[in-house]
C-alpha cells in the first residue's frame, strides 16, 4: 500500500561530501536495496524515501515528499548514513603497506562504510547467506515490496529521464515480518534462511532482543551474541557489527576475501584453517580492517566481474 501521508512539495538540497565516491559505496555489497534513477540513485534510509545525486564534491539530495521536520533534518541524517564525517585518508593511511592492499586502496578511492539501520542490517545479512550479491538485493527488494511500505520520490526536478516518479518500498520491521509464517517468507525466495530470518524477527519483536542495547557491548560480546541468534554465523555476525554498528576492526571472512588472503598473503600454505586467518587478519589489519576488507572485497569482485565479461566478449568475438 502506497503510504500518502506526506505532502507532495519537494525541496533540493546539497551537502558536501568531499572524498566519497556514492555509486562506488553503494554498489560494493554492503546494502542491497538502492536502484538508480537518472544521474542518481533511489532508496530508502530507515523509513524515509530519498533521492540522491553526486555532482563532484556535491550531494544534491531530493525527490521529496518528507513533512517539515525530516527536510530540515535530511542533510544530517545523508551525511550519517554515508559516514561523510569518517576521516577517510586517515583510515586508508593505517591500512598495511602491501602489494594488494595498496591496489585495493587505490581502486576504492571514496568509498566508505555505511551506517545502515540495525534490524534492517542483520535481516538482509541473514537472507545473504550462500548468495551472491545480485541474489541478496533479489530477496532485498522481494521482502521490501511484499512486507513493506511504499513511497513514492518525486523525480521532476532531477531529469530522470521516462518517469516523473518512483515507488520506493522501506524494509519490513521484526514486527511486520514476524506476523508471516515461513512458508510467506519463502515466497521471497528466502529459502531455507525463511526459519532464521522468521525466528530472529520474532525474538526482536518480542523484546527477548534489544539490537539497540548491544551497542554498548564489546566487540566480544557483541559477536557472541549475534551469534546466538538463528542463522548468524562469524561471518554474518562480522558483517552486522561491521556495517550496523559502526565496529570498523571487524573484518568479515568470505570466500572473496579468504581468496584474497590465501592467494596473496599465504600463497605457500598447505593447511590454513578459519582461525589462523582470522587472527591474521586480525592483526595484520588492525583498527580499521573493516574498510581494509571492503576494499579488498569490492576491489576483487570488480575484478572478477570486468574478467567475466571480458570472457563472454571474446566468445562472442570467436563466434
Amino acid at each position: 500500500m502506497l503510504d500518502t501521508r506526506y505532502p507532495i512539495a519537494m525541496k533540493i538540497t546539497e551537502i558536501c561530501a568531499r572524498d566519497f565516491n556514492l555509486a562506488m559505496t553503494l554498489n560494493s555489497g554492503q546494502v542491497f536495496h538502492w536502484e538508480k534513477a537518472g544521474r542518481g540513485f533511489v532508496g530508502t534510509i530507515g523509513d524515509l524515501p530519498v533521492y540522491v545525486e553526486q555532482n563532484g564534491t556535491v550531494l544534491i539530495l531530493g525527490g521529496a515528499p518528507w513533512p517539515a521536520p525530516e527536510t530540515r533534518a535530511l542533510p544530517r541524517i545523508v551525511a550519517h548514513y554515508f559516514a561523510l564525517d569518517h576521516r577517510l585518508a586517515e583510515i586508508c593511511a593505517s591500512f598495511p603497506d602491501d602489494p594488494v592492499m595498496n591496489a585495493a586502496r587505490l581502486f576504492c578511492r571514496g568509498l566508505r562504510i555505511i551506517r545502515q539501520p540495525r534490524w534492517e542490517c542483520l535481516a538482509t545479512f541473514i537472507c545473504s547467506s550462500m548468495k551472491q550479491v545480485a541474489h541478496i538485493r533479489q530477496i532485498s527488494k522481494a521482502l521490501r515490496e511484499r512486507f513493506g511500505v511504499a513511497l513514492k520520490i518525486d523525480l521532476s526536478k532531477h531529469h530522470c529521464s521516462g518517469a516523473d516518479s518512483c515507488i520506493v518500498h522501506t524494509f519490513p520491521s521484526a514486527e511486520r515480518l514476524a506476523k508471516n509464517s515461513e512458508r510467506e517468507l519463502r515466497k521471497c525466495a528466502v529459502g531455507y534462511r525463511a526459519a532464521h530470518l522468521l525466528a530472529t524477527a520474532r525474538l526482536v519483536d518480542s523484546g527477548e532482543v534489544d539490537l539497540d542495547e548491544w551497542q554498548v557491548l564489546s566487540d566480544t560480546d557483541l559477536r557472541q551474541q549475534l551469534c546466538e541468534l538463528p542463522g548468524v554465523g562469524a561471518k554474518i555476525a562480522n558483517c552486522v557489527m561491521l556495517f550496523a554498528y559502526e565496529r570498523l576492526r571487524a573484518f568479515p571472512i568470505d570466500v572473496w576475501i579468504e581468496r584474497v588472503l590465501r592467494q596473496h598473503y599465504f600463497p605457500r600454505a598447505r593447511k590454513l584453517n578459519t582461525a589462523r586467518l582470522r587472527e591474521f587478519s586480525e592483526s595484520h589489519f588492525g583498527e580499521h580492517g573493516g574498510y581494509a576488507q571492503q576494499y579488498l572485497f569490492h576491489h576483487a569482485l570488480s575484478r572478477a566481474r570486468k574478467s567475466a565479461v571480458s570472457r563472454k566478449q571474446a566468445r562472442k568475438w570467436q563466434e
